[in-house]
């Protein structure tokens, strides 16, 4: 289907980012390295946060009711690039930096994603929210590759 709510996008993301979170935790309960295992436990609770922010855009109330409504025309995969349906099958888990490698893959893919959205936005308030989203990503981008570096440092 072409046309598709901001909403269902939200969701879908939403929905990414718990998998992300099951999937390291699955990993660091099987894994022997101490600091894989505390890197992949910090993901999991990166992710979780994410999902967490992105549900309460969801919830009954939002001041982003209207946004979250407006539909859009996307003939290309959506919502996302199939890279990052594979990601998390990839983590290997053998190495902290190999786990950071994932991790800044999927938060950069996502990041494309809402800016790819942000300029193909109908309105000021989608792209207004799209550019927030990829803004978050940024950050949080930046955040996990200070924390990490802690952790090797560690």
């Amino acid at each position: 289907m072409r046309f598709h709510q901001v909403k269902e996008l939200v969701e879908w993301a939403s929905d990414y980012h718990a998998r992300l979170a099951d999937h390291y935790s699955r990993l660091a309960a099987t894994g022997n390295d101490e600091r894989v295992r505390m890197a992949l436990e910090y993901l999991v609770e990166r992710e979780r946060k994410l999902q967490a922010d992105l549900q309460g855009y969801l919830n009954d109330g939002s001041d982003h009711d209207g946004v979250l409504g407006t539909w859009f025309d996307d003939p290309n995969d959506f919502p996302h690039p199939p890279v990052l349906e594979r990601l998390p099958e990839g983590v290997e888990g053998k190495s902290v930096q190999s786990v950071l490698a994932t991790a800044l893959t999927a938060h950069r893919t996502l990041q494309d994603l809402y800016a790819h959205r942000a300029d193909l936005a109908g309105g000021v308030h989608e792209r207004e929210f799209f550019e927030a989203l990829a803004k978050g990503h940024e950050g949080e981008v930046r955040r996990l590759v200070r924390d990490m570096q802690r952790l090797e440092d560690y």
